[in-house]
This record gives C-alpha cells, structure tokens and sequence, in this order.
C-alpha cells in the first residue's frame, strides 16, 4: 500500500465553466494556505497531448496525422473542429486519455504526500462532467461560478475566439445549475473585486484548515 493510500489528507475539488475564474482561485489558494498542494487535471491531461507526451502515438493512430500538429503536439483546434462536428470523438478522445490521465494524477498525489501536504486542492474542469468518478473521491466541492455572458466576455478577450466558437464551448460543459447541484461551496465571481475576491479564498482557505 502507497503512503498516498496510508496517510489520509483532506482532498478538495475545485471546477467551474470556462472564463469562470477557476485558476485565478487556484493561484489564490496557493498562497493563501502553504500547506495545501494543487493536483492541475487540466495540465497534466495538456502534457499528455504536448510534443512527445504519452498520449500522441495513440491519437496519431485513432484520429490520423491531420490531429498532430507540426511540432508533433495535439492540433487543439483541429480536434475542437472534429468534437463539434462530430460529438462521439469527443467521447473517443476521453476514453484515450482518461485512464493516462488517473494514472498521472494518482503519482502526483503520491509525490505531494511524500513533500508533506496536508492538503490537496483538485483543480478538475470537467468535475461535474465526470462526477460518478471524482465525487467519491473528494472530501468536499467548491464551484466558481458567474454569469454566461462574463464567461463568454472573458474567453473571447483572452482567447481570440469568437463568440460562437466561445458558445459551442459552453454547450459542451456542464450547465451552472448542475454544478451548483454538486458544490458544497460556490464562489459566485461575477463581479468580485480583487480584495472581495482574495478575501474570501482566504476566508475558505482558513475554514478547510480547521
């Protein structure tokens, strides 16, 4: 048995939609509380699909070269055009990188335990989306949540994309309502000042400290 597995330590799941302020939280949290740990799904799923990551060969093989980029990497746009098109490659591509992905994520739990956190924050986009996983693995659930149009508001300023790309996006994400349905806290951060903001992930910071 791993020390993961022996030495309990309180695990938080932290999600919210796109443009919602998920990772501004994260880096807040961070500071705010030394002795929590951040597991990033979304990085280490990111990683995987980078030049030379462990999920390529087989994306070359299931959805042919025209999904690998130049430099060897997932086309991220090239596979947001064909899950659009086509919404069982999307199912396709998490069946792929689902199992990498818990496997990378149980070693970073390890490695965090092993450095001494007392804490883990999950930073998991699509939480909501895979619950039936991650719930029983969670001690408690924390949504950041705002409104449609600043999600779409921020994504477009940041990203580029236009606002249909931005709304086909959010289509495809768990609705705010089944979100809010999971949480145990909601940080609602539309609008929130950044001293209202930082006050009060330190707030909820100290209260998972206790």
């Amino acid at each position: 048995m791993s020390e993961a597995e022996t030495k309990r330590v309180l695990r938080l799941g932290l999600t919210g939609g796109i443009g919602s302020g998920k990772s501004t939280v994260a880096k807040l949290w961070l500071a705010q509380d030394p002795g929590i740990a951040l597991i990033d799904a979304d990085h280490i799923s990111r990683g995987l699909t980078a030049p030379g990551g462990a999920a390529m060969p087989e994306v070359a093989r299931l959805f042919g070269v025209d999904m690998v980029a130049a430099d060897g990497g997932l086309d991220r746009e090239a596979m947001r055009r064909a899950v659009f098109a086509e919404p069982a490659v999307r199912g396709q591509l998490e069946t792929l990188l689902h199992p990498l992905i818990g496997q990378a994520i149980k070693a970073e739990v390890e490695e965090k335990i092993r450095q001494g956190a007392q804490r883990l924050l999950f930073d998991i986009p699509l939480l909501v989306e895979g619950k039936a996983r991650w719930l029983t693995q969670l001690d408690a659930v924390v949504v950041v949540d705002c409104q449609p149009e600043t999600q779409i508001q921020r994504v477009m300023q940041r990203s580029g994309l236009d606002r249909q790309a931005v709304e086909n996006i959010l289509a495809a994400q768990a609705s705010r309502s089944q979100r809010r349905a999971c949480a145990d806290v909601v940080i609602y951060n539309d609008p929130l000042s950044w001293a209202e903001l930082t006050q009060q992930i330190s707030d909820l910071a100290a209260h998972f400290r206790l």
